[in-house]
């Protein structure tokens, strides 16, 4: 089985791309993760463009979507809510309107910040775009508060509980993209 992991933050020292990262390593047996990289070379989401001659970057994005049998998008919290970055990731992943990469995509959310709510509010914000978008969003959420506790000087995710968090959301993410795979 193959999951794509997408963090809405190009910081490089980000805790949500750490926490896309963690998921590699805490994947179930049998199943692989991606972490995608190319969200700062998407252009902004223009319906004209994509009707004309849709951008390599985009299609690259489609691609990678359209091969997993599930997602993991990963978000830190701007000004209450999801960054434009993934926002835009999601405008494009989400046409042409009948036939979109994430067309009954089934999705997990998570998110980081170095507050006390773990970006609840940005996953919450997510969890409706992607619905709206078409995308099977599982039960659950991975909020990560106080992020810089739950990392090291390395950005590996240390934190027990949210270790076990994490991997937990991935077996369900699992059991509901392949259900057959877990009942194997």
């Amino acid at each position: 089985m193959q999951i794509l992991a997408v963090s809405g933050s190009l910081r490089a020292g980000s805790f949500n791309s750490a926490l896309a990262r963690a998921a590699v390593e805490l994947a179930p047996e049998g199943v692989e993760i991606d972490v995608y990289e190319g969200l700062g070379a998407l252009p902004p989401y223009d319906a004209d463009v994509d009707d004309e001659e849709t951008p390599p970057a985009v299609e690259e994005l489609r691609e990678h979507i359209a091969a997993a049998d599930g997602l993991l998008v990963v978000t830190p919290e701007y000004n209450g809510s999801i960054p434009g970055v993934l926002k835009n990731a999601i405008d494009w992943a989400s046409r042409p309107r009948h036939g979109a990469a994430l067309a009954g995509k089934t999705v997990a959310i998570a998110g980081a910040t170095t507050g006390n709510y773990g970006a609840i509010w940005a996953q919450q914000d997510l969890r409706r775009v992607l619905g709206i978008a078409g995308a099977r969003v599982t039960a659950g959420e991975v909020p990560v508060a106080r992020a810089q506790h739950a990392f090291d000087e390395d950005l590996r995710l240390v934190d027990q509980p949210v270790r076990e968090r994490l991997e937990d959301h991935l077996l369900a993410l699992v059991a509901e993209a392949v259900p057959e795979l877990v009942a194997a």
